[in-house]
């Protein structure tokens, strides 16, 4: 995987002592270095291929990471700059909520969410597919966990409403920006910013409710990167490469589906249990425009599923269990991604007779 890159393990530790140190830090001061040890960690990953695309990549992803890292320490200096305790942190001060905004802010444009979602597809589309899975799982810990810590300390009704903006603008852009998308990694990219939208909602109504999120959307995207990384990635750009193998097409395919939120499969479990939470609050409003963007995700991920498995169909078997050496693997991703779906919702059925 990192064969050309020895110290890669080492990188890897270094990535993930720094989200740890962010994320168990008591100081803003501590929390910003801990951000910064994670980049140091993760940018030599991003260019261990040695090749434009990756270069072109991970420069893109410093000089946005180094922005929201200022937008971050800057947030802290004007709040501590009124006082230096968190205790009057809730009053209603012009000073305090602009630093706040500012704080909120960096963190949104260290995770990608609208409106400063810009850099995700770019930098996601020249990457190789373990990077670009540690940036779309990973990579997202620290500032969500540190997005919660803000919640905890402000409860300001006009902050929340600006969350709730930008949940609602993260999952209509994912919607929107995967209409005329045929490369998988581009398609991953606006995948990621619409459920990073519907985790920012979750964390508005519970942190429990963002955790259950947060975990199934980690594991079903660790199973769509496994299924990407077992095919033909060194050649796949877009999705008519995968008419290669039948079993991997369905695999990757029904990921897809899975990251949409199709019933049964696994990927709705978090999206109905968000609904139900928050179907008698306040932010209905919001609540629909996230729903929209997610039908419009899974508007194209059925277009994309019917038509390269039509256009296949008349040459391939549906199911080739010999057109994989992983093909054990492969369908034991997609039996968990279906079966687990269904047993989840089974048993929520069952415990609230």
């Amino acid at each position: 995987m990192f064969s050309s890159l020895p110290f890669s393990y080492m990188f890897l530790a270094v990535m993930g002592v720094g989200t740890l140190f962010s994320v168990s830090s008591l100081h803003w001061l501590g929390i910003w270095a801990g951000l910064e040890i994670n980049l140091i960690g993760f940018l030599p990953l991003l260019v261990y291929q040695k090749g434009s695309m990756e270069s072109e990549s991970a420069v893109k992803y410093f000089v946005v990471q180094a922005i929201g890292s200022s937008f971050l320490i800057f947030g802290s200096l004007v709040v501590y700059s009124m006082s230096f305790t968190w205790e009057t942190f809730n009053n209603e001060y012009f000073t305090s909520i602009m630093g706040f905004i500012m704080m909120v802010s960096g963190l949104c444009v260290k995770l990608g969410l609208f409106p400063f979602h810009f850099w995700l597809p770019s930098v996601m589309a020249g990457l190789p597919w373990v990077t670009c899975l540690l940036l779309a799982t990973w990579q997202k810990l620290a500032p969500i966990f540190l997005m919660s810590s803000l919640l905890e300390l402000s409860s300001s009704y006009w902050l929340l409403v600006l969350l709730c903006f930008f949940s609602s603008g993260s999952a209509l852009t994912g919607g929107f920006g995967g209409m005329n998308q045929t490369q998988i990694r581009a398609l991953l990219a606006y995948s990621s910013i619409g459920h990073l939208g519907w985790i920012l909602f979750a964390l508005i109504h519970g942190e429990w409710v963002m955790k259950v999120y947060l975990a199934v959307y980690i594991l079903v995207s660790l199973c769509m990167f496994v299924s990407l990384w077992f095919s033909d990635s060194s050649s796949m750009k877009d999705l008519s490469n995968l008419k290669s193998s039948s079993l991997t097409q369905v695999g990757i395919m029904l990921m897809l589906l899975s990251l949409g939120g199709l019933p049964p499969l696994l990927g709705f479990v978090s999206k109905w249990l968000v609904i139900s939470i928050s179907i008698m609050g306040p932010y209905l409003l919001f609540l629909s425009m996230l729903i929209l963007g997610s039908l419009m995700s899974l508007f194209y991920y059925l277009s994309l599923f019917f038509s390269v498995n039509l256009s296949t169909s008349k040459k391939h078997n549906i199911i080739d269990l010999k057109a994989s050496n992983y093909s054990g693997i492969l369908l034991s991703i997609i039996l968990f991604n279906m079966l687990g779906g269904i047993l989840i919702l089974l048993s929520n059925s069952m415990s609230m007779m």
